[in-house]
C-alpha cells in the first residue's frame, strides 16, 4: 500500500468518534460538578469529596436522631456501633450517661436546649479529621463544633473552631 491508495476518509465516522469523545468529556465534567455538589461544595481536594460527604451526612443524621429526642439513636451515630448495647463496656470513655447529659434537651449541661433545627455552616479538613461548624436553633452566637474520624466513621466534639464569618 502506498500513500496513493490510502483509505477513503469516512467523515461519518469521524464525527461519531468526534462526538463520542465530547460526550465522555462532558459527562466526566458533569459527574465532577455533581459530586462537588454532593458533598457540600467543599473548597478542598476532589480525593476528600467522599469524607466531605460522608462527615455531613453522619452530622446530619446524628442532629436529626437528637431532634427527634431518640438519643439511643443518636448514640449509636455518634460512636458509629449500632449494638452499642450489647458491648458498652467498649464505649466507657464517653458513656451513654454523660451523651445523655450533654444531649438530652431537659439537661443543664446542655448548652442549647431542645435542638428543633440545625445547619452545616462550614466544614474543613484538618489532620486526619473533618471538623464542622453548624448553627444550632439559627444561635449566631453558639456554634457547635464537631469532627469527623474518617477512618471510624465516628464523631466527637471538636477542639477547633472554624471562622464561620459575621
Amino acid at each position: 500500500m502506498t500513500l496513493l491508495d490510502a483509505p477513503v476518509f469516512d467523515e461519518a465516522r469521524a464525527r461519531r468518534r468526534a462526538t463520542l469523545l465530547y460526550a465522555a468529556v462532558g459527562l466526566f465534567f458533569a459527574l465532577l460538578i455533581g459530586g462537588w455538589f454532593a458533598s457540600g461544595m467543599p473548597v478542598d481536594w476532589p480525593w476528600n469529596w467522599w469524607t466531605h460527604f460522608r462527615g455531613r451526612m453522619a452530622a446530619n443524621h446524628f442532629l436529626e436522631a437528637i431532634q427527634q429526642n431518640d438519643l439511643e439513636k443518636a448514640y449509636a451515630i455518634w460512636t458509629h456501633d449500632p449494638a452499642w448495647k450489647q458491648h458498652s463496656s467498649q464505649h466507657a470513655e464517653y458513656p451513654f450517661t454523660r451523651f445523655q447529659q450533654d444531649w438530652s434537651p431537659t439537661s443543664a449541661a446542655n448548652d442549647y436546649g431542645p435542638i428543633h433545627s440545625h445547619k452545616i455552616l462550614a466544614a474543613r479538613r484538618s489532620g486526619n479529621v473533618l471538623i464542622m461548624g453548624i448553627r444550632i436553633n439559627n444561635l449566631k452566637s453558639n456554634a457547635l463544633f464537631l469532627d469527623y474520624d474518617p477512618a471510624t466513621h465516628t464523631l466527637g466534639f471538636s477542639p477547633v473552631e472554624l471562622y464561620l464569618g459575621p
